[in-house]
């Protein structure tokens, strides 16, 4: 059995809206991303669905530490008692002393919403974190495993190829694919999230991937993805449509606060003019609701990093 299974984390207590992966090789298994605590009992119950119990998992594979994809690390890890946990080599010291990455989504949300959305996150201890160089190749049973670094959404971010399947698991890097939004052909939704947005290096994420020529890929917001070059031609527009719009924010009068307000509404209305030609869809209270969140977070990340770029001219000029 050399399968790979998509589950369902419910994250926000939504359907089809961020997956983690279980890969199955003989008796062993691997998961690719692990949302939050909450997903546990859905993670254990696929793995059991699969006639495989936590002592026969031997990789937890995370492609970046943010709380959507890796969340429950050390939940899993004490209930996977040996497995490894697999990371880009800036994520994985963030899975053996998380109190920063806590600190900083704590004074975000608030302690009280932490604990609600997220729970506890406790340290892994390093011994079971393994660090995976760029390129880097992992014999997992009969199949190989390649670690690819894909800056642009995040500083800390790789993508998995799979040689048995021939396929790519992109996290974040190859965008978002909510199967509500694909009744009428391909809409990847590129994440330009705070903090590490950068335009020309997520789109050289995305050609590396499409390089590899993969029969699919598994974003984690979600599923199973067919319409490689389709899908990367999509990317290719919104991201060069994203750093427009961070670089006009940059060099406008508007005050450092106030770049936000300015860059939603842009966003917003590239969106709506994407989804014009997709009949009812673009009319659907619950479209606008799926993409509500995603662009509320593009928008503060293309804020973040137009304000970045502000301090930094500041800082040359001084």
């Amino acid at each position: 059995m050399r399968d790979i299974i998509t589950i369902d984390c419910h994250y926000l207590d939504q359907a089809e809206f961020a997956a983690a992966y279980l890969i199955v090789e003989g008796d062993e298994a691997a998961f690719v991303d692990n949302n939050t605590n909450h997903a546990l009992p859905r993670l254990l119950d696929a793995l059991a669905d699969a006639g495989l119990e936590p002592g026969q998992v031997r990789y937890l594979i995370v492609t970046h530490v943010h709380l959507d994809h890796a969340g429950a690390t050390s939940a899993l890890a004490a209930a996977c008692p040996g497995a490894t946990v697999l990371a880009h080599p800036r994520a994985a010291r963030h899975i053996v002393d998380p109190g920063k990455l806590v600190a900083s989504a704590s004074a975000v949300y608030g302690e009280a919403e932490f604990a609600r959305l997220y729970g506890k996150i406790e340290p892994v201890p390093a011994a079971r974190v393994r660090e995976m160089a760029d390129g880097e190749t992992l014999s997992f049973g009969s199949r190989e495993l390649t670690f690819l670094h894909t800056r642009g959404h995040a500083n800390h971010h790789f993508c998995v190829a799979d040689s048995a399947t021939n396929s790519i698991f992109t996290g974040d890097a190859f965008g978002l694919h909510y199967p509500a939004l694909q009744s009428d052909g391909p809409l990847a939704i590129p994440s330009t999230s705070p903090t590490d947005f950068d335009g020309p290096l997520a789109r050289e994420a995305v050609q590396r991937i499409v390089d590899r020529q993969p029969a699919k890929v598994y974003p984690t917001h979600f599923g199973a993805v067919t319409a490689i070059e389709e899908t990367a031609d999509q990317l290719d527009r919104h991201l060069h449509f994203a750093e427009r719009v961070m670089l006009d924010a940059e060099a406008s009068d508007l005050p450092d606060d106030a770049l936000y307000d300015s860059i939603l509404p842009r966003l917003r209305d590239y969106f709506a003019g994407l989804l014009d030609g997709r009949g009812a869809l673009g009319n659907r209270t619950e479209t606008w609701q799926l993409l509500e969140m995603d662009l509320d977070l593009n928008a503060q990340g293309l804020a973040f990093a137009a304000n970045k770029r502000r301090r930094k001219a500041r800082e040359a000029g001084a």
